[in-house]
């Protein structure tokens, strides 16, 4: 149970209407209110008999010249991987799946309030992430688009065999599968895009189409009683379910859904972007759950003729913007900023899971009226039926915000909007050169695993910034609620010497309290040298720790002492990376700590189990080099940590 405080302080900063909708959830659930309007549901069915066409399929000679031999292979691969009963939950090695339980379901309503525990013991620690990853059906886009390029029924049958043992051992509304408004909304897009694109497949009799519809039908009815819960969070769980009720009143002609989610869909879109295009949630694969399921309707929107209300298509311009800035042309990478679990609700290229490219291509076509140099991600947009765009741009033209060098680019973040945010992040400088990323978030790994893996990746203290006393920037005020936000601000700064590239300068008052200003000024110079300076400015006397943070890259390394500051070489695949810190007339050779995969491998450090370590997507982690300098000060000072590449 939080604390009166923390509780009080909840009330205040995130307002009282998302709380009391979230009592009323919760008021819902003890009093049997869900359970009562799913029985009215299952003893009076709406009578549906046919599924509308959402969409049209694209050429499959297009497809396959976009796919190429290797995306084609690799297409293949994973489709025939799926049909031997495995996929790739979260974008990493095969894994079964798993769709069933061994023991006898309750009502969702029962695991939701803690009455029965999870079930099933295959699942490790009954983490509910990985037991619901395999029942989003996101693996079903694989078989969808192997069967339309080859017309081979073993794609479709397999879907059928899927389906058959979901909808078996998971009857309406038992079991965790029935948990979670967003989990029964993403399966429900899914399970209609599979019936647009398996409906002319030999496998798809009469009767499993009769019980698809059924299904959907059932989808649709869970998730109006609790949209209540969605609309006290704000955030991707609103968008998601409102989308699919909107789906949902397409495809079955049900004006009540339809209403409902195209109502609280554009809601959603108009409050959760800012006005920089940033989502809500402050994360970069919740920003691209949002423009997928966005990108989905906008192609159903297109298909009915109908348009975005005014408002909301700007929004959706500036969410566009903002992802299209932030991607490594290199990689197709992104920052791993914020929040991930993972999500890849609609995948429609054969790119890996951290290459953003479908989705930025799809969004800057839509929206954009431009696009990326054509590539294998082109095949998203075929699927969206979104044409490409007579004038094509790299990330370099809506950079507007981000520093770039010849070969490396930068974000300094400094976040302006007013939400709370998915981790204390403010002022993390993330680095990248030749589609390497140098300078680390370290990402989330996960949500519910046992301490310390309870989601500490959220903390201030692993990001690339700098930590006061110990503290983190905010408060957490539970597993995914932080407390104390505030606003960092940035802007560009006009230089007249030659030698520099630009230079932006940040800052944030999150230590206030303690008397303390964070200044942080990034610089790229002609030669590919980065300086990144942290003015420490004393607001009122006193003695504090500085702890400055750079998570690197792994790899090969090497320190050395450079009179009163430190140097340490990092060797990757084009050479080694250099970094030089010193702080003025403070002596660094006793503050600098390095750690690997939370083992201490220099210098002197309290270690953390989860420090030294990157998760490039939820529930996997790799090494990394953790780099902290710690200093005590009574005056004002600066860090000053330089970059240099090899040539």
């Amino acid at each position: 149970m939080p604390s009166f405080t923390t509780s009080l302080k909840a009330l205040i900063q995130l307002g009282l209407e998302p709380l009391a909708l979230n009592a009323l959830y919760k008021v819902g659930l003890r009093m049997g209110y869900y359970k009562r309007a799913e029985d009215r549901e299952l003893k009076n069915p709406s009578p549906l008999s046919i599924i509308h066409p959402l969409f049209s399929l694209p050429p499959c000679e297009q497809l396959i010249q976009t796919l190429g031999n290797d995306g084609k292979a690799a297409l293949i691969t994973e489709a025939d991987e799926i049909f031997s009963g495995k996929f790739r939950m979260f974008g990493g090695e095969p894994v079964p799946i798993q769709l069933t339980f061994n023991e006898p379901l309750q009502h969702w309503t029962d695991y939701e309030t803690g009455k029965v525990p999870i079930p099933n013991s295959q699942f490790p620690n009954r983490n509910i992430k990985f037991i619901w990853e395999p029942a989003r059906f996101d693996w079903a886009f694989a078989l969808g688009r192997a069967y339309h390029i080859t017309q081979d029924q073993k794609y479709a049958e397999a879907f059928w065999k899927y389906f058959g043992q979901f909808t078996d051992g998971n009857p309406p509304y038992l079991g965790p599968h029935w948990m979670n408004g967003q989990e029964v909304a993403i399966r429900l897009m899914s399970l209609l895009w599979a019936a647009n694109v398996f409906q002319t497949a030999s496998a798809s009799s009469p009767e499993r189409c009769k019980r698809l519809i059924q299904s959907i039908s059932q989808h649709a009815a869970r998730i109006p009683p609790t949209l209540i819960y969605a609309r006290s969070q704000n955030n991707n769980h609103l968008v998601t379910e409102s989308a699919a009720l909107y789906t949902a009143g397409v495809a079955l002609h049900q004006t009540r859904w339809h209403e409902l989610g195209w109502s609280w869909l554009n809601h959603a879109l108009r409050t959760q972007i800012s006005s920089y295009g940033e989502y809500i949630q402050h994360s970069s694969n919740y920003h691209r759950l949002m423009m997928q399921t966005v990108l989905w309707v906008d192609m159903i929107l297109r298909n009915q003729h109908q348009r975005w209300p005014s408002l909301t298509l700007d929004a959706l311009g500036r969410a566009s913007h903002w992802i299209f800035s932030m991607i490594d042309p290199g990689s197709g990478q992104i920052p791993n900023l914020g929040a991930n679990d993972g999500a890849l609700i609609f995948p429609l290229a054969s790119n890996p899971f951290n290459d953003f490219r479908p989705t930025v291509q799809a969004a800057a076509r839509a929206f954009l009226r431009t696009g990326l140099p054509a590539g294998v991600w082109d095949e998203m947009s075929l699927w969206l039926g979104l044409p490409a765009s007579e004038r094509t741009s790299d990330s370099d033209a809506y950079m507007s915000d981000h520093l770039r060098g010849k070969d490396s680019w930068a974000y300094l973040r400094a976040s302006r909007f007013k939400s709370r945010l998915c981790h204390m992040d403010q002022l993390h400088f993330d680095l990248w050169w030749h589609g390497i990323n140098v300078a680390h978030d370290a990402g989330t790994y996960l949500y519910n695993g046992q301490s310390p893996w309870d989601n500490p990746l959220v903390s201030t203290r692993v990001h690339n910034t700098i930590i006061v006393d110990g503290r983190d920037q905010m408060a957490r005020g539970g597993r995914f609620l932080t407390l104390d936000w505030f606003p960092a601000y940035s802007k560009s700064l006009l230089e007249s010497d030659e030698k520099i590239l630009g230079r932006v300068l940040a800052y944030h008052k999150g230590y206030r309290r303690l008397g303390i200003r964070h200044e942080r000024v990034a610089t790229v110079f002609t030669d590919e040298r980065w300086e990144i300076k942290d003015n420490m400015i004393f607001t009122k006397p006193g003695e504090h720790v500085f702890r400055l943070h750079w998570l690197l890259l792994d790899g090969a390394y090497e320190m050395e002492s450079r009179g009163s500051g430190i140097v340490i070489r990092v060797k990757s695949k084009y050479g080694w990376i250099t970094l030089n810190i010193n702080a003025e007339s403070l002596d660094l050779q006793s503050a600098i700590s390095l750690v690997r995969a939370g083992d201490l491998i220099y210098g002197h450090r309290d270690v953390k189990p989860y420090e030294g370590w990157v998760s490039p997507t939820y529930g996997k982690k790799t090494p990394a080099l953790s780099m902290a300098v710690e200093v005590t000060s009574m005056k004002a000072f600066t860090f000053t940590s330089e970059f240099i590449f090899p040539k």
